[in-house]
């Protein structure tokens, strides 16, 4: 694992383009995936903390500076924000500046073998961590959960790209689990030397995916995935000509001379055992963090959980009856969300229920300053009503628990025999 497979000579004369990219490369990808490895292992992570708040405190200023906007760097869960955009520049920038004053300086080298296998090994190691880590989060079902009860009410037409995504993700527990291994298995093939071609191809493939699923449903990781795709593909950029000969021109494809990092023995075997217990470290902290994810946010319902139809609403001057009723129903799932279902739309709202003083505080997910708070009194197990200010109106509703429904997502199944196409 410590060393890289390389097809040229150490002593072998690089094209001048090779040698300018190269140095490029090396800036970016450094700048780019530190502070890893600080990021993957336990206990030290926040060591990392440090070279990410240079760039929090830079980035926004740069912005204002050169914008003359401000550019919030708090990270939302989004990964094409502004601020992640203008970070690109920056290192682009950097990486630019330091290739032209490295080519200045070291014109008479003519190849940089040792360098390229650290910087290998390197990609290598981020690249296959990040495969790895986000395989576990589809391995044990964490990122894309079960569709929730208010995620079934919504029609699709008013779900977002990213929603229906999650959605038609979440409906297969097994195509998802399938998914994540081949993220874990091409992870785990980059780090050992002789399997890094096969892994850096599996990545291709799986990322491909991935990053087409990301710009076609509008997902905010669009930056992220594009450049695990560019780290394999940079991997696998020495093998393309050996790949070429084999797969498409039908030759001989002569095989690859291995350079070790360390002359030593005692240091080769030292560095294979380092990496073996970081690859375990790093599979099975990311199988456990999946677990904890999941062991904490799925299986936790709400105390009101189900859907709830609306038999009586007024709100102000102006009443309304469960044929026509301004909210159609409620639809409790979660402990900390509730979804409510009018004749046009589904809105989610950030829900804190507290069972002892018989409230309900309700936030708008888009607008952090808009809360209000409704009392409930559950008269029987299958009617409750609410009470409070809404919208500055005063609201009252009275609701009825409906039998729990069966949805055709998740109910249909598997069948081995199908007799007809069953498309609805």
């Amino acid at each position: 694992m410590s060393e890289t497979l390389i097809n040229e000579h150490p002593q072998e004369r690089w094209h001048p383009f090779t040698r300018t990219a190269f140095r490029f490369a090396f800036v970016y990808l450094l700048l780019y995936n530190l502070p890893f490895p600080l990021t993957a292992l336990p206990y030290i992570q926040k060591a990392a903390e440090f070279y990410n708040s240079f760039w929090t405190w830079l980035v926004p200023r740069i912005a204002r500076t050169a914008l003359n906007r401000d550019v919030p760097s708090v990270f939302n869960g989004s990964g094409d924000r502004t601020f992640d955009y203008l970070l690109v520049a920056c290192l682009l920038l950097i990486a630019l500046v330091i290739t032209i004053i490295w080519t200045l300086f070291d014109r008479k080298r003519l190849c940089y073998p040792t360098l390229y296998r650290w910087l290998n090994l390197y990609v290598r190691f981020s690249l296959g961590t990040a495969m790895i880590g986000y395989g576990a989060f589809k391995v044990i079902s964490s990122q894309f959960p079960a569709p929730t009860l208010d995620r079934l009410m919504q029609s699709y037409g008013e779900s977002s790209p990213m929603g229906l995504l999650w959605t038609f993700m979440g409906a297969s527990e097994a195509y998802t689990m399938f998914v994540g291994f081949a993220e874990m298995i091409s992870g785990i093939l980059l780090f050992p030397r002789k399997t890094t071609t096969l892994g850096a191809l599996m990545s291709i493939g799986v990322l491909s995916n991935v990053v087409a699923l990301n710009f076609s449903y509008d997902v905010p990781v669009k930056l992220y995935s594009s450049h695990l795709l560019a780290m394999a593909i940079f991997l696998l950029l020495p093998d393309v000509r050996r790949l070429v000969n084999f797969f498409i021109l039908n030759r001989p494809a002569e095989c690859a001379r291995v350079q070790p990092l360390f002359r030593r023995p005692l240091w080769h075997r030292g560095a294979l055992v380092l990496a073996s217990l970081f690859v375990i470290t790093v599979v099975g902290t990311s199988l456990y963090q999946s677990y904890d994810q999941r062991r904490l946010f799925t299986g936790q319902r709400s105390p009101l959980y189900g859907v709830w139809e609306v038999e009586e609403f007024s709100l102000g001057q102006s009443t309304a009856t469960a044929s026509a009723p301004r909210w159609r129903r409620m639809i409790f799932d979660s402990p900390r969300r509730v979804a409510v279902q009018t004749t046009e739309v589904l809105e989610r709202y950030g829900s804190q229920l507290d069972q002892d003083k018989r409230t309900l505080t309700l936030r708008k997910r888009d607008d952090p300053g808009w809360n209000t708070v409704l009392t409930y009194e559950q008269v029987s197990p299958d009617v409750i009503t609410f009470a409070g200010a809404l919208n500055g109106s005063e609201m009252t509703a009275r609701l009825r628990r409906t039998d729990e429904r069966k949805f055709l997502l998740t109910d249909r199944g598997f069948h081995w025999i199908n007799e007809f196409p069953f498309n609805r």
